[in-house]
């Protein structure tokens, strides 16, 4: 648990300023609300993150287009069920593909650009009431730590904004390919300079 928890955290992470990198309007927007939230302090508290809508949806964001684990938990039907005129017997595995969910085109306008602004004023959220966007999952088999990985995500988040320039370091790249795996690891890692605002 320990493990899931703190694998998956960090790379929402990376995936979040990896997305800011390659939107350099987003980021200037993000580190626009940072500084009037935090004004001048050491950081932004936890009590002030609900004040920054911005910042939240640059997260939901991050996650609906980097979902950190692709196959959620696997579920088994109790009894036979009739799904969009599919027969699914008692006892059938059931893996709900959160990754394609959130890349789908039927649902989501342009499902491969990163625009928070989708979330803005958007009754959606992380607790699996919509369909369309499970990063967490939904149900009793949910993820646990909905509550802890939003909070540690946003407040991380909010105080690189707010603190830091970002550019990328020297020649490199920014190569957003994924791994296989449990989780959705970036292929290659970010070499990122960050210099101190002043």
């Amino acid at each position: 648990m320990y493990g899931t928890g703190t694998d998956t955290t960090s790379t929402s992470l990376v995936w979040a300023i990896g997305e800011l990198l390659r939107n350099p309007r987003v980021m200037k927007e993000l580190q626009q609300e940072a500084r009037k939230i935090g004004r001048g302090r050491p950081m932004i508290p936890e009590e002030d993150i609900e004040k920054m809508p911005y910042l939240k949806a640059v997260f939901k964001e991050a996650l609906r287009l980097h979902v950190p684990i692709p196959l959620l938990v696997p579920r088994q039907s109790t009894q036979d069920v009739k799904i969009f005129g599919y027969d699914i017997p008692s006892g059938t595995q059931v893996w709900i593909n959160a990754w394609a969910i959130a890349r789908d085109h039927s649902i989501w306008e342009e499902p491969e650009v990163f625009r928070p602004e989708r979330f803005l004023n958007s009754p959606m959220d992380y607790i699996g009431s919509h369909f369309e966007y499970l990063p967490f999952g939904a149900g009793r088999r949910g993820c646990p730590g909905i509550k802890f990985a939003a909070t540690i995500n946003e407040l991380v988040l909010a105080n690189l904004a707010y603190k830091f320039e970002f550019a990328l370091e020297g020649e490199h790249s920014l190569d957003m390919s994924e791994t296989d795996g449990m989780t959705a690891h970036k292929k290659y890692p970010i070499l990122v300079k960050g210099t101190l605002y002043e």
